[in-house]
């Protein structure tokens, strides 16, 4: 079957069958396709789109171009959850232990962060020894004396997705829905996966600020799996502000394990937390009512059970034994620490998100190309909320720096993206829930 045909048929707004798609996305596997010609099938996609069955076609060839995890010797349902990124969003460090907690086993596969967005592997990796790229043997033994393991893709994993959305990354490819879509799914299908919950972003911090373009891409990832044989639920979360209060790797490890020995728990951030570990304990079929769910969540929360997963992780992945009782020992510490005063008095009424992820970024704890080195002691903490009545000179966020040029842009992009004025009405954090 030639690529070229392929291309031509979908370039003339046809619908592609499963048998061109799958020598599509061998072509892109095996190199036989080339750069120009996946580069024209993807601008092809990205004009004249895709109906479900031919993305649960793209979805499930890209799936099966490498391994495929088999998890059926497991006692228990096999479920994940993907969150499409944002600012200060550490969701899976407490997530996948809450969930395994209650029963479920939680085979995370994630990814570095890129852009304004962190990535849950930097964090990870921020904890010393902590093997974040393990082999098959390693991971598959963590799952299940664990129940769960937070890991990074490795190369047998969807190779054709890897080398597909290196194209689309510079091509103006990126946006396709349908591509998205099975880039996503793609691999969480081939980590084995039960089911699968979604954590679809919209607001100033996300990837598509639009409500409309992100339930639109909720949707999609919705029917798709279903197609595919994935239950799948999506949760639509606002990311107008950060989500956790702070922003950083290694401070952002500090506050997952804070938040799940209680030591500190923010309101917006338990919420998501729970109603996503809901969704997930609901398609796992541990519970059958959402409120039994958030409830069997919050407490393997309290009682602890969560906090020593954790700990038990970490420990079977390379990581200090003792990481939840002397995090703070082991974790990489900034050279300067200072906070940023409020310049007016009055309530935050807005916060430019993506400007706080830029300022992280400029630190030197994100990336602005792939090949880029994550500095993981640097970030802020302390976030002010939108709604937070502050004085004049309280604390607006608290800057960890290694260089005092650094630190001295971070407080004047920290400055720049906060707004004070009258106290604002809230916002619910979780807009919708697509089962």
């Amino acid at each position: 079957m030639l690529i070229a045909e392929i291309i031509r048929k979908k370039r003339d707004q046809n619908v592609l069958d499963a048998d061109e798609i799958q020598a599509m996305v061998t072509g892109i596997a095996d190199n036989s396709a080339s750069d120009a010609q996946i580069a024209a099938f993807a601008m092809s996609v990205l004009l004249n789109g895709m109906n479900r069955k031919e993305a649960a076609a793209l979805t499930l060839a890209m799936r099966d171009s490498g391994d495929v995890f088999d998890w059926s010797t497991l006692p228990g349902p096999v479920v994940d959850k993907h969150s499409t990124g944002g600012v200060g969003d550490n969701v899976s460090l407490m997530l996948a232990p809450i969930v395994a907690a209650c029963g479920a086993y939680v085979p995370m596969i994630s990814g570095r962060g890129l852009g304004h967005t962190g990535g849950t592997l930097d964090k990870m990796e921020a904890i010393p020894g902590y093997v974040a790229t393990p082999d098959n043997a390693l991971f598959s033994d963590v799952v299940n004396k664990v129940g769960c393991a937070i890991i990074g893709q490795t190369a047998q994993l969807a190779p054709a997705d890897k080398r597909f959305y290196g194209i689309r990354d510079v091509t103006a490819t990126v946006e396709s829905i349908p591509l998205i879509t099975a880039s996503i799914l793609s691999k969480k299908l081939a980590a084995g996966l039960g089911s699968l919950v979604m954590d679809v972003k919209f607001g100033n911090g996300a990837f598509m600020p639009s409500f409309e373009k992100a339930r639109e891409l909720a949707v999609s990832i919705t029917e798709v799996a279903e197609a595919a044989g994935l239950p799948c639920h999506a949760l639509l979360t606002d990311v107008n502000q950060p989500l956790a209060d702070a922003a950083g790797n290694a401070v952002e490890v500090v506050n997952a394990v804070e938040f799940l020995t209680g030591d500190k728990r923010e309101g917006r951030l338990t919420e998501v937390v729970v109603g996503l570990c809901g969704e997930m304990l609901l398609t796992a079929g541990i519970e059958t009512e959402r409120d039994k769910a958030r409830a069997k969540a919050q407490t393997a929360l309290e009682d602890g059970r969560a906090a020593e997963r954790f700990g038990r992780m970490v420990a079977a992945l390379g990581g200090p034994t003792d990481f939840i009782e002397k995090h703070q020992s082991y974790l990489p510490q900034a050279n300067l620490v200072f906070e940023v005063p409020a310049p007016t008095a009055g309530h935050v009424t807005a916060i430019e998100t993506r400007d706080i992820g830029l300022s992280v970024v400029e630190l030197g704890g994100g990336r602005r190309v792939s090949s880029d080195t994550v500095n993981p002691s640097v970030g802020l903490t302390g976030l002010a909320p939108i709604g937070a009545n502050l004085g004049v000179g309280d604390p607006m966020a608290i800057i960890h720096a290694d260089s005092q040029d650094a630190a001295e842009l971070a407080k004047a992009q920290v400055l720049a993206a906060y707004t004070l004025g009258e106290k604002p009405d809230p916002a619910p954090i979780v807009r919708e829930i697509i089962a």
